[in-house]
């Protein structure tokens, strides 16, 4: 339980190593975000977690998303437009190549 003037952190860090077909040595890509809350109520966990679903229902409301059916969020014309409106939250991953 938080006290009443503690934040929550969240840090998220994925490392991706993958092989492109035209090409001899693995690629790497490191992706990072870190979540710092504002308070007890609107901590990161809360702000990760409900905003990106709050921003999907309000481009299926609103036109933005016109996919029909149950789609998970690996669509780019899901998760593009979301991360992108995450980035005014200041909620974005920090992506790095390396090899």
């Amino acid at each position: 339980v938080l006290e009443e003037n503690d934040k929550d952190m969240l840090v998220m860090w994925h490392k991706f190593i993958y092989q492109e077909s035209d090409k001899k040595k693995p690629s790497l890509l490191t992706s990072s975000m870190v979540s710092i809350g504002d308070d007890t109520v609107n901590t990161a966990m809360s702000k990760t977690v409900g905003l990106p679903l709050a921003i999907a229902v309000k481009m299926l409301l609103t036109g933005q998303i016109r996919l029909t059916g149950v789609h998970i969020p690996t669509l780019k014309e899901i998760y593009e437009p979301v991360l992108d409106e995450l980035e005014s939250y200041r909620i974005r991953f920090l992506e790095k190549e390396g090899t």
